[in-house]
């Protein structure tokens, strides 16, 4: 088999301007700290047993598994902010649930909502919630601006 159950994970966020959405988003990855890498977007579960690690640096043209929200904006002025929050169970034979937003508004408010889709989520799979960790990132955009936050899954 190809693919490795996680075993650890970490938190990032960032932001930037840009020429284009595109080197918004590209510099937003980079003041994260997973520039220079290849981001897979996956979808959002934390496997059973997964522990939190710092940030770490991989060598450039890493493939990275990452569950994130991001947004860009050309409209100067603008508050954008992108969230992502963590529930993880009580049991730990289960796996938790990642949750992405990303939206026009303060850091507060989608961080919020964030949270309570995690913990929604984790009603919907009928599983108590030990906790929930989130992490965001807000920017008001000059020219054209993106907001980044992710959860990085690694071995």
């Amino acid at each position: 088999m190809i693919y490795k159950i996680p075993k650890t994970y970490f938190l990032v966020s960032g932001v930037s301007e840009g020429y284009t959405p595109l080197n918004a988003f590209d510099g937003a990855i980079l003041n994260a700290g997973i520039g220079n890498t290849n981001l897979i977007k996956i979808s959002s579960i934390i496997p059973p047993h997964c522990k939190e690690i710092q940030p770490i640096t991989f060598p450039q043209g890493t493939i990275v598994p990452t569950a994130y929200a991001s947004i860009s904006s050309d409209i100067p002025g603008e508050i954008i902010s992108a969230a992502v929050a963590i529930a993880l169970p009580k049991d730990d034979e289960q796996s938790g649930l990642i949750m992405e937003y990303s939206a026009r508004g303060r850091r507060k408010e989608i961080e919020l909502i964030a949270k309570n889709m995690a913990s929604e989520g984790m009603k919907i799979r009928q599983q108590e919630t030990k906790e929930i960790k989130p992490i965001s990132a807000e920017y008001k955009v000059k020219k054209i601006g993106a907001a980044f936050a992710a959860v990085i899954l690694w071995e």
